[in-house]
């Protein structure tokens, strides 16, 4: 499944989001910030794709991600991350029911191009 949107991310879906943080004296700030402008939520689909990703987005914390990832180049500081990404398929399934309705996702099916890709 792949879908894409960019939107003003309402705080109720922010909450949800983030409420293991809740009780963090960062929070506030963290939801005033994330609903400061647009986000473009998306989901992404494949082989080893959240352990993918995450070395492809680099360490949460940008002074300790690797030059070359997303965070490493793009983000300037803790507090400004640039990008989230799920750190487990559970993580990431309770994450995509948050923010995309089921026809909103796309079912990416052309079979000879993934054939090729990842073989059986």
């Amino acid at each position: 499944m792949e879908g894409c949107t960019p939107a003003q991310a309402p705080e109720s879906i922010l909450a949800e989001h983030y409420h293991d943080l809740r009780g963090k004296p960062f929070y506030p700030a963290l939801i005033s910030y994330m609903s400061s402008g647009p986000v473009v939520a998306m989901v992404w689909e494949g082989p080893n794709v959240v352990c993918t990703s995450r070395a492809m987005i680099g360490h949460t914390d940008s002074a300790k991600a690797a030059p070359g990832t997303i965070l490493g180049d793009f983000s300037l500081h803790i507090s400004r991350i640039v990008i989230h990404a799920s750190t487990s398929v559970e993580e990431a399934q309770r994450e995509i029911q948050l923010w995309f309705q089921s026809n909103e996702l796309v079912d990416w099916a052309d079979k000879g191009y993934r054939s090729s890709l990842y073989p059986a």
